[in-house]
């Protein structure tokens, strides 16, 4: 089969372990770089507060998956079915698929855009608890993110009432 791009489901958390091992496995089985050609586990940067502080974290963009560039034989198939933490490729039938070429470049695509600008893990809807200034300990509904200025519309109730407050990223914590 010609080089493709295949999805390999790994026991969650799991994945760096997977990749670090199938590499190992495929240089040592001298297929690194004749049938298996990289390894990729997505990730994104997002923006979230940790103890009041703002901090970048890397987050898997498909928790549980990685993605295998590679010529499917029976070797490679057998090689990556039998690596400690690999649950089994995505299939149809028996079959691994491959992945069509217009997603590999939309993941790819979506890869190089999160790194530029670092996603933000505050979103409308969501619950979280102020935890410092006037409003401290008080919880509350995200109806606005301003991501420019670092801001939150958040709905407080305040004696029966809901009243909209502004706030930093850093004064709130998710539920």
């Amino acid at each position: 089969m010609p080089r493709a791009w295949y999805a390999v489901h790994t026991i969650a958390g799991h994945e760096n372990k997977v990749k670090d091992v199938l590499t190992r496995r495929a240089q040592v089985e001298k297929v690194w770089n004749l049938d298996i050609f990289d390894i990729l586990i997505p990730m994104e940067q997002e923006l979230t507060t940790r103890a009041g502080k703002r901090v970048l974290v890397d987050k898997k963009v498909f928790p549980g998956y990685i993605l295998i560039k590679m010529d499917l034989t029976d070797d490679t198939y057998k090689l990556v079915k039998s690596t400690s933490g690999v649950t089994g490729f995505v299939q149809s039938g028996n079959k691994p698929v491959p992945l069509e070429q217009y997603e590999v470049d939309r993941i790819m695509r979506n890869l190089e855009t999160s790194k530029e600008v670092p996603k933000v893990s505050w979103q409308k809807g969501d619950a979280i608890r102020v935890i410092e200034g006037p409003f401290s300990d008080f919880a509350g509904k995200i109806e606005e993110v301003n991501s420019e200025k670092e801001k939150l519309k958040v709905l407080i109730n305040i004696f029966g009432r809901d009243t909209p407050v502004e706030l930093d990223f850093t004064s709130v914590e998710k539920m």
